[in-house]
């Protein structure tokens, strides 16, 4: 089993046991010192040793990754030197790219049901009023056999509730027109922010981030994220749908040699700002448990104190860049921070955080019996990836060589709640316009051709028409579907929901 080396000083090396890859870990440090080479060089360790993992790249330089390193040059040289890596040959690594708004990757798309009641009443910031309202439609949906894939859905939906408030309020609970009304104004704020393209068809399989080349490389899944980091709210939910849908739907492993998977959170504080403490409690507890699943989970953030303290206190594998101690809140994360290592006699962790330069890092991971070893400072290995962006025409040529991109490339828009309403709306006003039937007659009936036409659609005392026809057929459809439950993956098995 090999190990990954993060890096290495005089006298030692810190090595990364693959073994406690799932017991997550924390890269932090402040803008401009490392972060993103630390990001990688675990990256490229894991997909070496088969081990597929997803990313947010927020500023564009992480799809280096699909690229090899150019020829080193005198301060690339000194660096291998430094760090004994005489071994050392560019190589790019096996890379699909992802956006929600399918412009720089392949689009990433989930459906409304997916994303459940939970989850979307966050990213819409409703009130609990709300948010009870929401659960009652998405009942109704269940209960009529609707499904729900995309916004337009969810709003035929709501505006179907609005409009027969009075009954679904017996049967399922009070529900308000006013707390539907705002509920609507909160999705046209969502869908001007882009989330009507990542609602919808094709939804993702989560197998296919779970892929490796045809050499056993583990793929490295990037997700565009430079618009998406614009939208807090829906970066931070999208990312929990994605972990959430890993914890329902792999089974239990327990510790493998290495992890199944591993994910990277970066912008870390993005998923705890502003979320309610039952929200909070449910990220801790999916963070806990998706260990035994076979994937492992890392932050990347300035702070250490960006993560909730429990949280914190599972990550075992820890990366910490330079802290700049300018204010109080600095010299109180610099301290922290320090405290969370396993202190070694020969170094000052405290002092050695504010000096460490750029590429330098404060390093312990988990070794035997999962026992954190004593915090080294060392100088960070040289990814063998390309350090910084690409260009559109490199972007381009990894996205033709895909092998996700016919499945995902092409929207589809198949019948769903928004039609299926739209079609009892259409049959119900050409029963209400259809001319009453004399007692034993066709009294009040067209004559002549027109007749025949109303013959044919609305149908006499001795032959269903047309309408008639259809329309039995989609009493029948709808039949088959009522008491349908509608698979809902997120946070199912969490919030006490089921697939």
């Amino acid at each position: 089993m090999t190990e990954i080396l993060i890096g290495r000083n005089d006298s030692t090396s810190v090595d990364f046991d693959p073994h406690y890859g799932n017991r997550h870990g924390m890269i932090a440090g402040a803008t401009g010192t490392g972060k993103s080479v630390s990001l990688m060089v675990l990256a490229e360790g894991f997909s070496r040793l088969g081990v597929p993992c997803f990313l947010a790249d927020a500023k564009g330089d992480l799809a280096g990754l699909s690229m090899a390193a150019g020829e080193p040059g005198d301060k690339l040289k000194a660096r291998l030197d430094k760090l004994r890596l005489a071994d050392w040959k560019p190589q790019a690594n096996p890379v699909i790219f992802w956006d929600i708004y399918g412009k720089l990757g392949h689009p990433i798309r989930a459906t409304i049901s997916e994303m459940g009641p939970t989850l979307l009443g966050r990213v819409l910031e409703l009130n609990d009023t709300q948010e009870g309202v929401l659960e009652v439609v998405f009942k109704l949906a269940d209960d009529q056999g609707l499904l729900l894939l995309d916004l337009s859905d969810l709003r035929a939906l709501l505006t179907f509730a609005a409009e027969n408030a009075k009954d679904i309020s017996t049967r399922y609970g009070l529900i308000g027109t006013t707390s539907i009304s705002a509920i609507q104004r909160a999705l046209l704020k969502l869908e001007s922010d882009g989330a009507d393209q990542f609602f919808g068809e094709p939804a993702l399989e989560l197998t296919d981030l779970m892929r490796q080349d045809m050499s056993g490389r583990g793929v490295i899944n990037v997700l565009t994220a430079d618009q998406l980091i614009l939208k807090p709210r829906l970066y931070s939910t999208f990312l929990l749908w994605l972990l959430s849908e890993l914890f329902e739907q792999l089974p239990e492993v327990g510790d493998l040699d290495q992890p199944k998977m591993v994910f990277f959170f970066d912008e870390a504080h993005l998923l705890f700002e502003d979320a309610t403490p039952a929200l909070q409690q449910r990220v801790e507890q999916v963070v806990r448990l998706i260990r035994s699943k076979g994937v492992g989970v890392y932050f990347c953030s300035q702070n250490p104190d960006d993560v909730p303290g429990v949280i914190l206190g599972q990550l075992g594998n820890r990366i910490q860049h330079a802290l700049r101690a300018f204010t109080p809140r600095d010299q109180k994360a610099v301290k922290a921070a320090a405290e969370t290592f396993v202190a070694n006699p020969k170094l000052n962790v405290t002092e050695a955080i504010t000096r460490l330069t750029v590429g330098e890092a404060l390093a312990s991971t988990l070794a035997n019996g999962g026992v954190p070893t004593p915090v080294e400072q060392v100088l960070v290995t040289a990814p063998c990836c390309r350090i910084g962006a690409i260009t559109d025409a490199e972007r381009a040529m990894v996205r033709q060589r895909s092998p996700v991109g016919s499945k995902y490339d092409t929207a589809i828009n198949r019948e769903s709640a928004a039609e299926l309403l739209a079609r009892r709306a259409s049959d119900k006003a050409i029963e209400t316009a259809t001319p009453a039937n004399a007692a034993g007659g066709d009294a009040g009936a067209p004559s002549g051709w027109s007749g025949t036409v109303h013959d044919a659609l609305f149908g006499t005392k001795r032959r269903q028409g047309m309408i008639e026809t259809m329309g039995k057929q989609v009493v029948r459809t709808m039949g088959n579907q009522l008491g349908r439950q509608i698979l809902r993956g997120v946070l199912g098995g969490i919030f006490g929901g089921k697939r």
